[in-house]
């Protein structure tokens, strides 16, 4: 009897079937919207107004624009990947689905901001800014990796979504890079706050190569560490 109540009513389920659509809107919408962020980050990066014979130091002296901008720019490649590996495993999108994804450009779309505010505080040379930026970088990775987090964790329970190529183990065991995002990006921002700067924006220089490696996921990074052994 309990399992009859819970079944879903026809009506229901053709309505649940009806706002199933396929990938093609969903990625198209994000594409665009990674392509906007590369865009904004591209804007901080700005020709310095110098009296003739300045120019090479004034550029010298924006070391901190690039190196946040090479950073950012890393980490919006990685996510655009991941994006790229994630919905090619995906067959049909669902409203719950769409949420997630929304919050995962949402994430995103932070990067160019956080960008900003951490080049301008390591130019600026105070520590307590400098401090501040690193932690709200991090914090920004943190909400990004939730974000993740949840995607996945909705494809690992809506497995009907799927692919038929996709193996049903593969979004639970990506939870796990998700998990790993929020902690190390927490610790580097910790590492900031409390120790160094520097340390703290080299961990963040070398996330996005290590999601980079994996982001067609834990199985394919695994085939080519074994490949190579």
């Amino acid at each position: 009897m309990d399992a009859e109540r819970e079944r879903p009513e026809p009506a229901e389920q053709q309505e649940e079937a009806a706002l199933r659509s396929d990938t093609g809107r969903a990625v198209g919408f994000s594409d665009a919207v990674f392509a906007i962020i590369i865009t904004l980050l591209v804007l901080d990066l700005r020709t310095p107004e110098v009296p003739p014979g300045g120019l090479l130091h004034a550029l010298l002296d924006q070391w901190p624009v690039y190196l946040a901008y090479v950073t950012s720019y890393l980490y919006v490649a990685v996510n655009w990947l991941n994006h790229k590996g994630t919905f090619h495993r995906i067959r049909c999108t669902d409203r719950g689905l769409h949420w997630f994804n929304l919050g995962v450009l949402f994430s995103v779309a932070l990067l160019p901001f956080v960008t900003a505010v951490v080049s301008r505080a390591v130019q600026s040379g105070d520590r307590f800014d400098e401090r501040v930026a690193v932690a709200l970088y991090g914090l920004v990775g943190v909400v990004l990796s939730a974000a993740w987090l949840g995607l996945y964790h909705h494809l690992n329970r809506h497995r009907d979504l799927l692919q038929a190529h996709t193996s049903p183990r593969f979004f639970a065991v990506e939870r796990l890079r998700a998990v790993l995002g929020i902690v190390l990006y927490a610790a580097a921002g910790m590492v900031g706050w409390l120790v160094s700067v520097p340390v703290a924006l080299v961990v963040f220089l070398l996330l996005p190569l290590f999601y980079g490696l994996s982001s067609n996921g834990f199985y394919d990074l695994r085939r080519r560490v074994r490949r190579h052994r």
